[in-house]
């Protein structure tokens, strides 16, 4: 395990400068660009594909010789990675997706399984027309995530595994019962902990609205599937794709010791700790996420 120590003088640009604040947003819209296949065709019709059986909304920004595909956490979509793509997509193609019962992808309850999470992954990378990516995930998306590159490694270049864990953890019960008797109260205590940094209330205002985007019912599905199946931990050391495992210092929802024992326990993971990160670090500190990423898979 080869661990690194960030803070927020490390920005490093696409094209070997430093990336300042003013890049950020940047280029969004402007190098926004529809997914295509080989042909050269759109590869799907409009906001939402046909996956597995259930319409999920993906969305596909940039183009590039190395592909990123996202996932986000509980029930947080794929904004969590918005400004991320922001930076990456000026030379990667960056794929995201509203994984079942997070953001506009809404499916029956029953269809939310720990097996029906794993199979969307393969069945973006198909719709989109990706042979291999890098696969990210955050927080929950962490074991998904992990959960299909041990399905089918051949499909992945690498893992970026941020603010995660082996498994769900206790606190899932919690969530579960706080979801089914006051969502709107349990969305707001775990915004004000996934965002411990000074002057985020802006970021905590966007992310009690994104998570709002789901339900009660919906929100404790995503967390009591898992609880349902009684899923051991995840066998961090039969994991063979490279690793490179975030973890924000000042984590609250997921502690930094499970970051450092995921990295410790995935054969060859890089481990990079963000220093005063929160449990967003794709939100709160996009630009160390980034150059993490960039110098694990493109360095």
């Amino acid at each position: 395990m080869r661990s690194i120590r960030q803070s927020s003088d490390d920005k490093r640009d696409l094209r070997g400068g430093r990336l300042s604040d003013a890049d950020l947003g940047s280029h969004w819209f402007s190098e926004a660009r529809p997914a295509v296949n080989v042909g050269g065709t759109p590869a799907g019709s409009g906001m939402f594909l046909q996956i597995n059986g259930q319409l999920l909304n993906v969305v596909s920004f940039g183009h590039g010789a190395r592909t990123i595909v996202t996932h986000g956490g509980w029930v947080g979509n794929w904004e969590l990675w918005q400004q991320p793509f922001e930076l990456l997509s000026q030379s990667w193609r960056c794929i995201g997706y509203d994984h079942r019962g997070s953001g506009e992808s809404v499916v029956p309850l029953e269809q939310i399984t720990p097996e029906a999470l794993v199979d969307d992954v393969f069945g973006v990378l198909d719709a989109m027309n990706v042979d291999r990516c890098i696969l990210a995930a955050e927080s929950l998306g962490t074991v998904v995530a992990m959960a299909a590159a041990l399905a089918d490694p051949e499909r992945f270049e690498g893992l970026v595994l941020v603010d995660g864990g082996s498994s769900i953890g206790d606190q899932a019960r919690h969530l579960v019962a706080g979801a089914l008797s006051d969502y709107p109260a349990t969305v707001e205590a775990f915004v004000d902990d996934c965002v411990p940094e000074p002057d985020g209330e802006h970021f905590k205002r966007w992310g009690r609205h994104m998570l709002m985007r789901s339900d009660g019912p919906t929100a404790a599905r995503i967390l009591q599937c898992y609880l349902d199946s009684d899923q051991p931990p995840t066998p961090l050391h039969e994991i063979t794709v490279p690793t490179l495992v975030i973890h924000g210092t000042a984590d609250r929802i997921r502690p930094p010791e499970l970051g450092i024992a995921m990295a410790a326990g995935i054969p060859g993971a890089t481990l990079v700790m963000i220093e005063g990160a929160g449990h967003v670090p794709t939100v709160t500190h996009p630009n160390e996420v980034v150059n993490a990423i960039l110098e694990r898979f493109d360095g």
